[in-house]
């Protein structure tokens, strides 16, 4: 797909988070477009990334892949949510210093507060390295009252910005 045909996706500023943070200095800094009915991100991992010799640490990869599923929610559901639950296989050593594509897409095999996922990993020669599905709950009102009103704020803010022509919204 072209550079033209990616839509990409704004993020809070500021933040310390250490997947998609912008104000981290030792985070990923991940950055989102969206293609083909999913979200993506491209990243190359280095050695302070790796776990076993020259392969990228499998806490990384989780993060990786609980990040873009994530943002697969935000993009599609605009909402608020945690993460419930991970699970993955690994199907080839995620190498240092490799281009990555990390992909995720909702399924519709939930029913709400929940919400279900799928992610995957692939190198910059379309291999499948790692695939994952998450589970993650939408925040209730009562939930949603312990996170600050600015970050509220600024979520509400990049919600506003989407696509309204999601297929899941």
């Amino acid at each position: 797909m072209s550079e033209k045909q990616q839509l990409k996706i704004e993020k809070p500023q500021g933040h310390h988070c250490f997947a998609c943070g912008t104000a981290n200095p030792i985070g990923l800094n991940m950055q989102f477009y969206f293609t083909d009915d999913a979200i993506c991100s491209d990243i190359t991992l280095g050695r302070y990334h790796e776990g076993w010799q020259n392969m990228a640490h499998g806490g990384i990869i989780t993060t990786l892949l609980d990040e873009v599923m994530s943002w697969a929610i935000i993009y599609f559901k605009r909402a608020f949510f945690v993460t419930r639950k991970i699970d993955l296989k690994y199907v080839r050593p995620v190498l240092i210093g490799t281009p990555l594509t990390v992909k995720g897409w909702l399924t519709d095999a939930a029913e709400s507060p929940r919400i279900k996922t799928v992610g995957e990993i692939r190198d910059d020669q379309g291999r499948l390295l790692v695939k994952s599905t998450g589970e993650f709950v939408l925040l209730s009102e009562k939930e949603l009252s312990h996170v600050p009103d600015k970050a509220k704020r600024e979520m509400l803010s990049i919600f506003e910005k989407l696509p309204k022509d999601s297929p899941f919204a």
